[in-house]
């Protein structure tokens, strides 16, 4: 595997409309805690965006390969690194076939791994074999970052803090918002700006409207 230079580095960023994300997570941690009263789980926007992240990737799949010295490998399954602050650093742990599961399912998966991460429990298989990774600085108030690329990803996804601002409603008037920063660094020799354009279009449209995950 070859190394990334920075000149093959590139970085797009989306402004989205954080509202019917934000609802989102309340109506189904309604719906989880009257399923399950005793349960005090909670459903996480990261835990949305890693869900969003798996449905759409696939639909540009050379956001899921990597850059070998035999030539480009294109990944069957999708396996999503996230970062996980701890003491001493930042671990990335990995949400294997993250594409394969539900909702529920992934973050109780992501839960698990962050328990791991923090207790010094989590083993190195729990943190190979990512094709991409999330990075999320919004709950440290950071607007807006590029994330370094974790090879032999071919992108990783930077999400910012949530930020009240006026935004435009679909009848053209400005109301009181919010909105959060994507940001889209891609390995410029498997995902060129177009490409990366695409998935940051679609991954806006899933996070905006997240019902569509449903079906």
């Amino acid at each position: 595997m070859s190394e990334i230079n920075k000149l093959d580095a590139e970085t797009l960023e989306k402004e989205i409309n954080a509202t019917p994300l934000k609802n989102a997570r309340i109506a189904l941690n309604l719906k989880l805690t009257k399923k399950n009263p005793e349960d005090a789980t909670k459903l996480t926007l990261n835990d949305i965006i890693l869900k969003a992240c798996a449905e759409t990737i696939p639909l540009v799949p050379e956001i899921n390969s990597s850059w070998e010295d035999k030539g480009i490998k294109f990944h069957s399954g999708v396996h999503l690194a996230f970062g996980v602050a701890v003491e001493d650093g930042l671990l990335t742990p990995v949400v294997r076939n993250a594409d394969q599961l539900g909702l529920e399912e992934l973050s109780n998966e992501a839960k698990s791994l962050i328990t791991k991460s923090r207790t010094k429990k989590l083993s190195p298989d729990e943190m190979s074999g990512s094709t991409f990774t999330v990075t999320n600085l919004g709950m440290f108030g950071i607007d807006f970052f590029s994330g370094i690329i974790n090879p032999p990803n071919a992108a990783i996804l930077s999400v910012g803090a949530i930020v009240k601002k006026p935004i435009f409603d679909s009848l053209g008037n400005i109301k009181a918002g919010e909105t959060m920063m994507l940001g889209l660094s891609c390995d410029h020799r498997l995902v060129d700006g177009a490409m990366g354009a695409q998935f940051l279009k679609l991954l806006a449209e899933t996070l905006e409207n997240p019902a569509s995950m449903l079906v």
